[in-house]
């Protein structure tokens, strides 16, 4: 090959390597740890929420990146926060009335508004990756207790022992049934790919000392979890019950595709629509552009957010 044929074949592959990039979308990437109060807490403990959000950020992000999915991005940055203890989600998860744990989540993928999602499990180490299994490996959206276990069991997912979510700190908190005011509620991740792909995940233990049997939003498709490509994605935290009442992640979306609502404007028409009928909570938006909304009604939310532009945040607190 001549030194001009090498060089006509090197400015060939990098026309097409920049056309390529250039219509590729920029990836985003944002996760809440909860909305709450957050008061009280020791210094240490808010260092290692800070810490555990930035984490599962830069792991879903890393993922975006280097051309991975979304929905792998969302599954293992959820997958870090069941994995901590500082967050009411797997490993962390608090406990019932009945002093156990019950967990509940669930996946979206925008392309194909495909959904998975599972309902007091008491054994799946990871829910959020059964929810994911029963996505895409099932004919169904939703299943719940043994049900959910014995899928899981089958497809050869991580299953532990009760003893696993044992932690003093949320049993005391359960015994002492105390006002539930400071708990994390959830986790949730919400991302968009190179291929503009929007995935949104959300993760929980739940209220302390609900009934037994309880079931939130967090695994109610439309509720406390949507992605729809080219409109948004949501994940969603607070008092469940509202949440399911008035579809919240759904609402959101709706708001922008049927009234051009930007996902600022959206995510607040609906929060405060739940203040003022006295529900707490937050969500977390992503839109088809990158653009993201982390809108609560609470003294605090857990959050954190980072895209291919170079922003990037990782909070508590309100400003």
């Amino acid at each position: 090959m001549t030194n001009e044929m090498q060089k006509f074949f090197i400015a060939l592959i990098l026309f097409f390597s920049s056309f390529l990039f250039s219509n590729s979308k920029p990836v985003a990437i944002v996760v809440h740890g909860g909305a709450g109060w957050f008061e009280n807490m020791p210094e240490g403990q808010v260092e290692g929420i800070m810490k555990g959000l930035e984490d599962s950020m830069n792991i879903g992000y890393e993922i975006l990146v280097n051309g991975g999915s979304s929905l792998d991005a969302v599954e293992q940055a959820i997958i870090h926060l069941e994995n901590d203890p500082l967050f009411n989600a797997g490993k962390g998860a608090v406990y019932t009335s009945e002093l156990r744990q019950e967990l509940d989540a669930s996946i979206m993928y925008g392309l194909n508004n495909d959904a998975g999602a599972v309902a007091s499990v008491t054994n799946v180490k990871n829910p959020i990756s059964l929810a994911r299994y029963v996505m895409e490996n099932t004919d169904h959206v939703m299943f719940s207790s043994r049900g959910a276990e014995r899928v899981a069991k089958d497809a050869g997912l991580d299953i532990v022992y009760p003893s696993y979510f044992y932690q003093k700190d949320r049993l005391d908190d359960a015994k002492r049934i105390k006002k539930e005011k400071n708990k994390m509620g959830t986790v949730g991740v919400v991302a968009i790919d190179m291929e503009g792909n929007i995935t949104a995940g959300t993760s929980t233990g739940g209220m302390t000392n609900k009934m037994p049997g309880r079931i939130g939003d967090s695994p109610i498709i439309g509720a406390g979890t949507w992605a729809e490509n080219n409109v948004c994605g949501v994940s969603a935290t607070g008092h469940g019950e509202y949440f399911i009442r008035f579809n919240v992640a759904n609402e959101i979306c709706d708001l922008i595709k049927y009234q051009s609502k930007n996902v600022n404007e959206a995510a607040e028409i609906v929060i405060e629509k739940l203040k003022s009928i006295g529900a707490d909570g937050g969500v977390i938006v992503l839109d088809s552009e990158g653009n993201a909304a982390m809108t609560f009604n609470t003294p605090a939310m857990a959050r954190a957010y980072k895209n291919s532009k170079g922003e990037e945040l990782v909070k508590i607190y309100k400003d």
